[in-house]
């Protein structure tokens, strides 16, 4: 009795990320009795918008998540980059984040990670636990640590992502892989939960950002098809955040968390062509292929989401913008972005210089100007476009605003960026650690 009374407790957290969900989603299915356990849940703590990383796309937000330290640190700034010295694109991947990870630092303090299907964590590393890979993952083998982890996985036809293309044959083949996608995930995320050791736990949904990008219409449309179908798939989150609650108590923190929000698109803009239209960005010929194909007389170019580089001097093999005219060149482009008008709107809500966002050891990385749009507005680096302005395949696109954070405990503020979760779940390992840029949300 006298040991167990002095015995210290060890201290533990478990995190849900729900890819894409905006929060503002979560309140309007706990008011109409969809979410019930969540709403359990949020009388136990609180549940607050979030804003993501700058640009909104999951690589970044979830490498921030992830981190704890901004792009200019962590060197993710899209899915998509130029090689260095090159024109060709090339694909970041998990060996490109070059900041120490949550699981990274339990790991210095001897503590146990498992961590499942977040995105930019491919190919596996070596870790004091289990990992296996989310998007952009693309061989489940090299996505997974240790070899045992593997075999599970392979023996109970676990799936990596959706497959999307079935949205090609009908929303209800796309829907029918999404539910079976998720239920091999969540039987996958309570397996590790329940018969493996950790400290830390991170299990991430996937399949709900996939549900919105294809299917929101669904949501906004009560005559869809899917519209039930989006209802109830929320009803089995909604079934699936309280068994993990369940499972791991009030004594344990319980963090929920997603990477960005999520809105109706209107438009998908074409950030390159209009370069082209304004003078900015030349090609060799019509139907470009990649930034291989672009002229040396560009002076400007976009990679996804809203990502500007000048084209400089000694910073790229054939740049033609000499250093002088930097500044001058941003600002022109910057007041020229926020007065785009598509359909009698405006796009651009907010234009960033690098400087604004970032520091760091891997600054000089960053895009130039950095574009946010108004909500609605899709903006896109494709280079094959013809207009500016067109309509995609997608229903459904990324907000910054509006992303989800949780926590079964009181926190001590309100302006909560994602770039916060990271020193708040060290803190409540018991792990003092000062290298982040973010700060931890509640008082230990």
């Amino acid at each position: 009795m006298f040991r167990r009374l002095f015995k210290k407790e060890k201290k533990k957290v478990v995190v849900l990320g729900i890819d894409g969900v905006p929060c503002s989603l979560l309140n309007r299915f706990i008011n109409e009795g969809l979410m019930p356990n969540l709403a359990d849940l949020v009388k136990k703590g609180a549940l607050t918008p979030m804003t993501a990383s700058i640009p909104e796309v999951s690589s970044t937000s979830w490498s921030t998540f992830m981190t704890g330290v901004n792009p200019g640190r962590h060197g993710i700034y899209g899915f998509t980059e130029l090689q260095k010295g090159t024109y060709k694109w090339r694909f970041p991947n998990f060996n490109d984040i070059k900041s120490d990870t949550l699981w990274d630092i339990a790991g210095k303090y001897k503590k146990k990670s498992i961590v499942l299907n977040v995105p930019s964590t491919y190919p596996a590393r070596e870790l004091n636990g289990i990992l296996t890979a989310g998007f952009v993952a693309i061989d489940l083998k090299k996505a997974t640590y240790p070899e045992s982890a593997y075999e599970y996985l392979k023996n109970i036809g676990y799936r990596l992502d959706v497959d999307t293309k079935k949205a090609q044959e009908s929303s209800a083949a796309l829907a029918q892989d999404i539910d079976e996608t998720f239920v091999i995930r969540k039987n996958a995320i309570l397996h590790f939960l329940d018969n493996h050791e950790w400290d830390l736990f991170i299990g991430v949904i996937t399949e709900t950002d996939r549900l919105h990008h294809y299917l929101w219409i669904a949501l906004q449309d009560e005559s869809h098809p899917q519209h039930r179908f989006f209802l109830d798939f929320y009803k089995k989150l909604d079934a699936f955040i309280g068994e993990m609650y369940s499972r791991a108590g009030d004594d344990i923190p319980f963090i929920i968390v997603s990477d960005h929000g999520f809105t109706t698109i209107k438009k998908e803009v074409y950030l390159n062509s209009y370069l082209r239209e304004r003078g900015y960005l030349k090609f060799k010929n019509e139907n470009p292929e990649s930034f291989e194909d672009m002229h040396e007389e560009s002076k400007v170019f976009a990679l996804d989401p809203a990502r500007f580089y000048i084209h400089l001097k000694g910073k790229y093999p054939h740049g033609n913008v000499d250093v002088k005219e930097y500044d001058g060149l941003r600002q022109k482009l910057k007041d020229e972005l926020l007065s785009l008008i598509i359909d009698g709107e405006k796009v651009i809500k907010t234009v960033m210089f690098k400087e604004e966002l970032y520091k760091g050891n891997l600054y000089d990385d960053a895009p130039d100007l950095i574009a946010l749009p108004y909500e609605g507005y899709d903006l896109k680096g494709s280079i094959n476009k013809t207009q500016v302005a067109g309509k995609g395949h997608l229903t459904g696109g990324h907000t910054r605003e509006n992303a989800v954070f949780f926590i079964n405990r009181k926190i001590n503020r309100e302006d909560i960026n994602i770039m916060d979760v990271g020193p708040t779940i060290v803190s409540l390992l018991g792990i003092k650690e000062n290298s982040f840029d973010g700060r931890c949300l509640v008082d230990n």
